[in-house]
């Protein structure tokens, strides 16, 4: 169990290395989803990867990633947070140097599992840190910092990631997590003196909820993977729904029952909590939805180069840096109510805005919604993780990080679903639907497609021959591909709107008083 350090200590700056240094290794973790996405191409080549097989490169991360994020609680307590942070970022670093020196699939799949379940055990053990080490009167500026940390890595992956590969080669996407992650273990080791491992907690840990758990999470990531492209249909995605729903039933009943658990699912009891962890999920579905959806739209319809996208993504991580000192005054001083409001307001305009793309829509016209969701990512972010974990100590304390951090990715996860299935469902309609238009003559599919308007008065065009055909149909795709992106940004920014019809229940005030949590 994590023990109590002194006041004094907490925030001396030797805790703030520390601390520091925490959030560089939790940066890396993150990074490397994005960092990896805009060079998949590249290691596909290299690899001989085939091309059905290559998602799984991010795949294996995220499922070991999720997996891990919900057994920090139990791990923290046996290795304690100081152990298991400093384990966990040696083990990403290992795996990272496997990364690189892989010859084949398997061997770079395998070690993306080993980065992802350790990345995955970083993240909450950091946002744990801020309210172990700092006092409550000091923990804004550290809540602040983790935060930046933990949404600028998505927005600048494609960047870093976009640079490195034109630079010099893939292998280091992964060999730059080396020399950093062995100082970042250095630095925690020596510097972060908190809690005592507690080996005899082996005996105590529950091997049923840890499978089952681990099984249902692993199960919804590839059903959310695999079920847009079979159109949710076919053994396979029947299959993996029957264990998802199976198993979970079963690791929820196992997580009630009075005993240690994996986590403990009494926490949602707590209204304060349940309410800011759901909008945890809603900001990973808005965060991770908006980072997947739009390289994908420069990278498909506007043919950027991966350098390219993260320069025009750099928008949104520019605003965040900008909004930051404001967010972290506003958060101490303004009712949590009234940020929340704001925040998913400005990330929900920011969203919409995206929805009215064509095939011309660049840097200038994507400007705006990126600066709104950049300006309200820390105020969506800061007051929901001061609530939701400024009010517990010990091992509630890490059981209502793993949560609140699992929320999030789980949001970010279905959120790629949702865009996934939008992709493969509409688009073809889509483009059935452009193609008897422009048969019919109308002008505005025309304009829409990018032809000509002199044959199109509203007026049937006839026959049209093969070669015309090839001319065209590649137009018309794109352009189906901007609708269905359209109204996939649209559907997230509606999703993410209903968000705030939750804001008159988030309890008044800017510090929630502590609370309780039974086993």
């Amino acid at each position: 169990m994590t023990k109590d350090i002194p006041m004094q200590d907490r925030a001396s700056a030797r805790v703030w290395l520390g601390f520091l240094g925490m959030c560089l290794g939790m940066f890396m973790a993150i990074l490397d989803i994005q960092i990896v996405a805009s060079s998949l191409p590249e290691i596909q080549t290299a690899l001989a990867i085939p091309f059905d097989q290559l998602s799984w490169v991010q795949t294996a991360y995220l499922i070991a990633e999720v997996i891990a994020i919900p057994l920090t609680t139990q791990l923290t307590r046996l290795f304690s947070l100081r152990g298991l942070y400093v384990l966990a970022i040696l083990g990403f670093s290992l795996a990272s140097l496997g990364c690189a020196a892989s010859h084949g699939f398997d061997g770079l799949v395998f070690c993306r599992v080993i980065q992802g379940f350790c990345g995955g055990t970083v993240i909450p053990t950091v946002f744990t840190a801020v309210f172990v080490l700092f006092p409550e009167h000091r923990r804004v500026l550290p809540t602040t910092i983790a935060s930046m940390f933990a949404v600028l890595a998505p927005t600048l992956g494609p960047t870093v990631g976009g640079y490195i590969t034109e630079t010099y080669s893939w292998h280091w996407l992964f060999l730059i997590n080396i020399a950093p992650g062995i100082l970042v273990a250095a630095l925690v080791g020596w510097l972060i003196r908190v809690g005592q491992p507690d080996w005899p907690y082996w005996n105590k840990l529950d091997y049923i909820g840890l499978v089952l758990g681990g099984l249902f999470l692993a199960c919804l990531e590839i059903l959310l993977k695999e079920g847009p492209k079979r159109g949710w249909g076919g053994a396979l995605v029947d299959g993996l729904l029957a264990i998802c729903i199976v198993s979970g039933i079963v690791a929820v009943r196992q997580c009630l029952k009075p005993k240690d658990h994996i986590v403990n699912l009494r926490i949602f009891a707590d209204r304060t909590f349940t309410i800011t962890a759901l909008y945890s999920f809603v900001l990973g579905m808005g965060l991770y939805g908006s980072v997947y959806l739009l390289p994908l739209f420069l990278g498909l319809v506007r043919d950027h180069t991966p350098l390219e996208i993260g320069e025009i993504m750099i928008v949104s991580g520019a605003a965040q840096l900008a909004v930051a000192p404001v967010a972290a005054m506003a958060e101490k001083r303004v009712d949590h109510r009234l940020l929340i409001a704001l925040g998913y307001g400005l990330f929900t305009v920011g969203l919409v805005a995206n929805g009215f793309a064509s095939s011309k829509t660049d840097y200038g016209g994507l400007f705006w919604p990126q600066l709104l969701r950049g300006a309200g990512i820390l105020l969506c972010l800061l007051p929901t993780t001061s609530m939701a974990l400024g009010r517990w100590t010990g091992d509630a304390l890490t059981n209502a990080s793993a949560l609140f951090n699992l929320m999030r990715n789980l949001g970010g996860a279905i959120g790629i679903g949702l865009i996934d299935t939008v992709l493969e469902q509409r688009t073809p309609v889509h483009v059935t639907a452009l193609i008897a238009r422009l048969q019919a003559g109308d002008p505005d599919a025309a304009r829409l497609v990018g032809l000509p308007l002199d044959r199109f008065h509203n007026v049937p065009l006839g026959p049209i021959n093969a070669a015309t055909k090839d001319i065209i149909a590649p137009l018309v795709e794109r352009a189906a591909f901007v609708l269905s992106f359209n109204e996939a940004w649209i559907l997230l920014g509606v999703l993410f709107g209903l968000s705030l019809l939750a804001v008159p229940f988030v309890p008044s005030g800017k510090t929630p008083k502590p609370a309780t949590m039974r086993r």
